[in-house]
């Protein structure tokens, strides 16, 4: 059934009412970025814009003052951060400078409130994958209104991490890596800013035959990371003391309670870390055979479905593949948002085919970190343990990963009702 235009008169007071909700939400969401204490070596536990803080602000600072932010010792010398600078792509330090140069509450508030506004666009591109069924804005209204009342939404903003603008860049280097592939690219080159996604994704997009927009947008990132990469090795040293901080950092990263592939408290969702939590079993070189594995796997289904015409469930894939092939936390899912209503449309008219219902059950699974909130957190922990607490989004991911690969692997013919790319 296709949304009739002349009936969105009608809808216009459903669209103010779940725009106020959408709007408290989005107050109550933005609030810890103007109530945050001003950070001090005594106040490091702070979780509220602990991201904004530790990843983007002090490094910023760091590097305008002569320094180098990829090095623990300096930054946890030099900062009151809690966590260490990582390896995100250096052209970060300049594209997010204009948060850093103003006081500290300034530069949150705005950095939260520029956070939303992509999330909004992300919704405005999930959107546009119902606008057959559903008006552009209702849509809009409504995705975006459940973003930011998700666990995955509200972390975003409450914690002050850069993923809404990776997902942004992610959804849009899918979406029009066809029509518009220079487009394409240089939302592949925002995707890049953290290499855990730029790196799979563009692997992924080469494969399916999108090779201009997977090459340009990698050299638009690595041209942009230049303009800073350069003076860091010149500050340095030269490019070998540069590799050592790298390493060091490397090093620090793989040691913390919090990124470590073997902490039993780290909120990871790749393969490796959700395979050494369930069993408490690490083989060696687990996380280079995951991401091999993954891609591997992955790069030829994807290729089936499109092939079979079927490019929502194969954006999907690549979604999920660029999540459990490599280091995530759960809100990383994020890219993932456009995909999974572009999706939800094509099941919905074939929901009660067998083949179907793994693509849908797929969907299902991925919504559990949206839905992990507080209170279900609080309830798992009375009722289990904080292992399981931090093991069920990654359980979720992964099994709606090889839902996924199974429907792609069974699929025998290609249906009518896909989506376009």
């Amino acid at each position: 059934m296709r949304y009739d235009r002349a009936s969105g008169k009608t809808q216009r007071p459903l669209v103010a009412l779940v725009a106020l909700v959408g709007v408290v939400g989005a107050w109550r969401a933005l609030r810890p970025s103007w109530e945050v204490p001003l950070p001090t070596p005594a106040n490091l536990p702070e979780e509220r814009m602990q991201d904004f803080r530790d990843a983007l602000y002090f490094p910023i600072r760091e590097f305008l003052a002569g320094g180098n932010p990829y090095h623990p010792a300096a930054m946890f010398e030099h900062w009151p951060v809690r966590q260490n600078f990582n390896l995100y792509q250096p052209y970060h330090l300049l594209l997010h400078a204009p948060f850093a140069l103003p006081g500290y509450r300034v530069g949150a508030v705005a950095f939260a409130l520029a956070s939303l506004l992509l999330l909004v666009a992300l919704a405005v591109l999930a959107a546009g994958r119902l606008r057959q069924h559903v008006p552009l804005v209702l849509g809009t209204a409504v995705i975006a209104t459940l973003l930011v009342f998700s666990q995955v939404g509200k972390a975003q903003l409450y914690v002050g991490q850069v993923n809404p603008l990776i997902a942004v860049g992610a959804a849009g280097a899918l979406l029009a890596r066809r029509d518009s592939p220079k487009w394409a690219a240089v939302a592949l080159a925002l995707a890049w800013l953290k290499p855990q996604f730029g790196l799979p994704l563009a692997l992924l997009l080469f494969v399916r035959g999108s090779r201009r927009v997977a090459l340009t947008g990698t050299a638009i990132a690595a041209v942009a990371s230049l303009v800073v990469l350069v003076p860091l090795i010149v500050r340095g040293g030269g490019v070998g003391p540069f590799l050592d901080v790298i390493a060091a950092n490397l090093a620090h990263a793989s040691q913390t309670s919090y990124g470590a592939v073997d902490s039993m408290t780290a909120q990871r969702i790749d393969l490796a870390a959700v395979l050494y939590r369930v069993t408490g079993w690490l083989p060696g070189g687990a996380e280079l055979l995951a991401l091999v594995g993954v891609l591997v796997v992955s790069g030829v289904l994807v290729r089936r479905l499109d092939r079979m015409g079927q490019p929502a469930a194969a954006d999907l894939l690549t979604c999920l593949a660029v999540v459990v092939a490599i280091v995530h936390q759960p809100g990383d899912v994020l890219i993932a948002v456009p995909s999974m209503v572009a999706v939800g449309v094509v099941w919905w008219p074939r929901r009660r085919e067998r083949d179907w219902r793994l693509v849908g059950l797929s969907v299902v699974l991925l919504l559990v970190p949206f839905a992990h909130l507080h209170f279900v957190s609080l309830a798992i922990r009375a009722v289990s343990s904080a292992r399981v607490d931090v093991t069920v989004d990654g359980v979720a991911v992964a099994a709606a990963w090889l839902l996924a690969v199974g429907f792609a692997a069974t699929r025998r013919c290609s249906g009518v009702g896909t989506v376009r790319a």
